[in-house]
């Protein structure tokens, strides 16, 4: 048995010297260079005594060198776990303290802080610093001829923390075929080949950044250009060079505030595809008359990688995530009795598939709890399937309101909110209200300059939505709270906004 997901890798290889990755600083790695670069990661982890099964938690910034420590560890046939860089001291003990780690990799600059924290959680605390007997200079140091650790299609290769937006995060464990089966997946369905050149601008302890580019890159053959962060001078400088991009939603709209962007400078491209938040159908519809190209919008989570996209050809419908992936299968369910609905009706979206994940990390109880007996994923997501196919995502389960015994889905009166003049977007949640249970409310983010109120924003609904859907309160706001993957964080908007009706009442409003 070898080494399931790096063998994969290997029989897909172009010839050791054909391009991999194009950085910021000048420097151009070869396929060749990824091999002895991963391989001299793996010999220093082995050498810091990590096991086959062991996890490597990561906290570093975006590099090349942060990449091969990824498939460093899974040749060293551990278990690799990404941590995002906005954590704080407090939340890593958490997600040390979970995982137990063998090895904790950090910056040099905040190794003194998670240094107590990595102890008292029995890893070995290790940076990525050059100069400083680093796990960077125990690589370097380390021979690039290394055997790969044997490992299985469904031994781990990874865990992902959930975003924890309800309670604690959650490990997802993801195995070698997980992984592998879902890049498959995609390199045919995107139709990713040898020549393409993707502009990567991702952060990297995400599953899109992580997984879903990198991955497609490497079982495709083809290369990257890896940026440290989504600037769009960098992304216009790069741009030329490249043939594709992945971005989040906000990547599209930051572009589309510059000039730059014509259907000249994107005339070479072949692929832009967005996903990690919902792209507003305007964005979609702006991008295309600028630029020519249709955004390929796709839909996937921590715990399953990409279930469903829309298609390479054919209509890309704006507001939907398409098809299911091939081998994936979806459904839309009553949430309570889990019998599967008619095409238009909206109820809990279910997959199942290879890219499925193994379960919560030491949580068995989460994880039954989140399967169906015939092996269908409760993704938690709100969706319908619409006659021609297509996937519709209206909202998370959380998200839904119940007001004065109605269902509301925040969906449909945030997309009759953005299509007013003046709107950038909104988002629209449920506050406690003394009469209904739920309040409707909507918090909504204008153009600069726009002549819009709540006032008008409530006026046009009143024409446009039945009245239990209407908002009760509608608040302009400069900005919408975010996540670092460009989720509107609707939990902090629900926290901020859960007195409102409380107070009204007190107020005798």
């Amino acid at each position: 048995m070898g080494n399931h997901l790096f063998d994969l890798i290997r029989s897909r290889m172009p010839a050791p010297d054909a391009p991999f990755a194009l950085l910021d600083d000048g420097r151009q790695l070869s396929y060749g260079d990824m091999i002895a670069v991963s391989a001299r990661f793996a010999a220093a982890l082995t050498g810091l005594g990590v096991k086959p099964g062991d996890r490597v938690a990561v906290q570093v910034e975006k590099s090349f060198e942060a990449l091969m420590l990824y498939l460093g560890t899974v040749r060293a046939g551990a278990i690799f776990l990404p941590l995002n860089t906005a954590y704080t001291p407090a939340e890593i003990e958490y997600f040390l303290g979970d995982a137990e780690p063998a090895v904790f990799v950090c910056d040099p600059a905040k190794a003194d802080a998670l240094r107590p924290y990595a102890e008292k959680a029995g890893a070995k605390l290790e940076t990525l610093g050059i100069g400083t007997g680093s796990l960077l200079d125990k690589a370097n140091a380390a021979s690039s001829d290394f055997t790969d650790i044997a490992r299985g299609s469904d031994d781990l290769a990874a865990i992902l923390y959930t975003s924890g937006t309800t309670g604690r995060s959650k490990g997802a464990m993801l195995s070698h075929d997980n992984l592998s089966s879902n890049a498959l997946a995609l390199v045919d369905y995107w139709r990713f080949a040898k020549g393409d050149v993707l502009l990567h601008a991702l952060p990297i302890f995400h599953t899109h950044g992580l997984f879903v580019a990198t991955n497609v890159i490497l079982l495709s053959g083809a290369s990257m250009i890896l940026l440290p962060k989504f600037d769009p001078d960098q992304v216009f400088k790069y741009l030329p060079q490249a043939t594709s991009m992945m971005g989040v939603p906000t990547f599209y709209v930051r572009l589309l505030q510059d000039a730059r962007l014509t259907k000249e400078a994107t005339r070479h491209m072949r692929l832009f595809v967005s996903g990690s938040a919902p792209l507003l159908a305007e964005t979609h519809r702006e991008w295309s008359a600028r630029t020519g190209h249709a955004i390929l919008e796709r839909y996937g989570m921590t715990e399953t990688n990409m279930n469903t996209s829309n298609p390479y050809e054919g209509d890309r419908v704006a507001g939907t995530v398409g098809f299911p992936l091939p081998g994936v299968s979806a459904r839309v369910v009553d949430p309570e009795t889990g019998k599967e609905l008619a095409r238009d009706e909206i109820g809990m979206i279910e997959v199942k598939g290879p890219n499925v994940f193994k379960g919560y990390w030491r949580n068995p109880e989460k994880t039954a709890a989140e399967f169906r007996a015939d092996g269908f994923f409760i993704t938690g997501d709100l969706g319908k399937i619409d006659p021609a196919g297509y996937i519709h995502i209206v909202g998370r389960g959380k998200d839904l309101i119940i007001t004065g015994g109605y269902n509301v889905y925040p969906k449909e009166v945030e997309t009759e909110i953005d299509e007013m003049p003046g709107v950038i977007e909104s988002a629209v949640i449920g506050c406690p209200h003394p009469d209904f249970g739920e309040g409707v409310t909507a918090v909504v983010v204008c153009k600069p300059g726009a002549d819009v109120t709540a006032k008008s924003i409530a006026t046009v609904l009143e024409q446009r939505l039945a009245k239990f859907k209407q908002p009760k309160q509608v608040f302009v706001v400069a900005e919408l709270p975010r996540n670092t993957m460009g989720k509107v964080q609707k939990n902090l908007l629900r926290e901020q906004y859960k007195d409102i009706y409380a107070k009204q009442l007190k107020a005798g409003e």
